[in-house]
């Protein structure tokens, strides 16, 4: 049985990584958030230490450390995007082994920084890049490498998440703290593409600005026109009203649907790093550096077949 700390356990990826870790079997030894909202613990793990000061939960860990059957074997991160760089080196600086959310950093940079902390505690950092256990994702992913063909994929990707004001008064609206909205909830899909479809050629910007982004990117084998908004406004005519959420995920045409099954990938995610198959830092640097290219990026003016449907919409 390994025994895990949660930091960011109030957050709304947080009851998944609990989950994941009483499924396994293991044993959730503490949480860490500045917010006290976690009563949802009281149902998972209820004898688990509890901190809202991190130099307390630090001091905590500390403490475990002095005993093997105590010790923290993994540190797992469901932080604001800001804090998982410097809570991903307190980690392995605990000598334990880090499982983070995505986005690991913001930059390449860090990504680099990280790696010199892991080689300092001969800890590994490992990234959460679910979709990438998703049958769904699996599947085409074989086909296309089973095709093998000469002409690239044409993919769509259009996703609109409607968010109240809340969310602009959330770190998640700070692009200083979330890095906007192409990283926040563009990372995950950016992954996805790169694992299906190759390195990644060419990427430009089109639009951005706090509520929505948009653009073109180019890989080994897909030409992908996306679209990414939390604006509501943004939704189609025929289901304004009716949804709160719009995704169009389609390669060729054939949507690729893969809403089923989400809320057990978190659970695969940590079968696959307790067996020694977790992603690390290079798995994550092509998503890394994708979002941080369109972040710092100038939007341009599309070239033909490259403009997502949408953007006519905005300029």
């Amino acid at each position: 049985m390994k025994n895990f700390a949660l930091i960011g356990a109030a957050g709304y990826i947080a009851p998944r990584h609990m989950k994941a870790i009483k499924e396994l079997g293991h044993n959730l030894s503490i949480g860490y958030d500045t917010n006290d909202s976690v009563g949802i613990i009281d149902s998972i793990s209820p004898d688990s230490e509890f901190f809202t000061e991190f130099e307390r939960f630090q001091e905590h860990a500390y403490r475990l450390k002095r005993h093997s059957s105590t010790a923290l074997d993994y540190v797992a991160i469901c932080s604001p995007n800001y804090l998982h760089h410097s809570h991903i080196a307190a980690g392995l600086r605990l000598g334990s082994d880090v499982i983070c959310e995505k986005p690991l950093v913001p930059t390449p940079e860090l990504l680099d920084e990280l790696a010199l902390v892991e080689k300092e505690t001969g800890q590994r950092v490992y990234n959460i890049l679910q979709l990438r256990h998703h049958e769904a994702i699996l599947k085409l992913k074989e086909k296309v490498a089973n095709e093998n063909r000469s002409e690239k994929y044409q993919v769509d990707l259009t996703y609109i998440t409607s968010r109240g004001k809340w969310y602009m008064e959330s770190w998640k609206g700070d692009p200083r703290k979330s890095f906007g909205v192409a990283t926040n909830i563009g990372v995950h899909f950016f992954d996805m593409l790169h694992f299906i479809f190759g390195k990644l050629e060419k990427n430009v910007l089109h639009y951005a600005n706090d509520y929505k982004a948009c653009g073109y990117l180019e890989y080994e084998k897909a030409r992908v026109p996306w679209f990414l908004s939390i604006d509501a406004n943004d939704l189609p005519e025929e289901v304004k009203g009716k949804q709160t959420t719009f995704r169009n995920i389609s390669c060729e045409g054939d949507q690729i649907e893969f809403s089923a099954g989400f809320t057990d990938l978190h659970t695969i995610s940590y079968q696959e790093i307790l067996a020694g198959r977790g992603y690390g830092i290079e798995d994550a640097r092509h998503c890394v550096e994708t979002v941080h290219h369109i972040r710092t990026a100038q939007p341009e003016v599309p070239e033909a077949n490259e403009a997502h449907a949408f953007l006519k919409k905005l300029i």
